[in-house]
């Protein structure tokens, strides 16, 4: 197994000989990547994530969109599986448009909702599942 990190973008990268696409980053390397669209419009950016610890995976990604300078910003749980890494641009994607993303469940930075909630997890899941 190799590992290397990039000084330039403080990522760390692991490529096993038997999957060499695999790639690990840090919560931290990660934390304020852009969340673009399909039509490579900007969403927001991530602020957080989630783990399911008993699960041992992410589960949301919290995404900020919608103020300036971090003033503003409403949050969105985006399900980790609905976001597609962009290596090339060192970005996600998030197959939704810009009204659609308007409209879907968020809440306040002020305000976390319960995530380990099943009606609030089920309604936000449903939600991107039909993007």
């Amino acid at each position: 197994m190799t590992s290397t990190l990039t000084p330039s973008s403080n990522r760390t990268s692991t490529t096993n000989d038997m999957n060499p696409a695999v790639t690990l980053l840090s919560a931290d390397t990660i934390a304020g990547d852009d969340v673009c669209n399909m039509q490579d419009e900007k969403l927001g950016n991530i602020q957080d994530l989630m783990i399911d610890i008993s699960e041992g995976e992410i589960r949301y990604a919290v995404l900020a969109s919608g103020g300036f300078l971090g003033m503003g910003d409403r949050l969105f749980a985006v399900p980790w599986k609905a976001l597609k890494h962009d290596r090339e641009n060192k970005r996600f994607l998030l197959d939704v448009d810009v009204e659609r993303l308007k409209n879907a469940p968020g809440f306040d930075k002020d305000k976390w909702p319960d995530m380990a909630d099943p009606t609030w997890n089920s309604s936000v899941e449903s939600y991107y599942a039909k993007s």
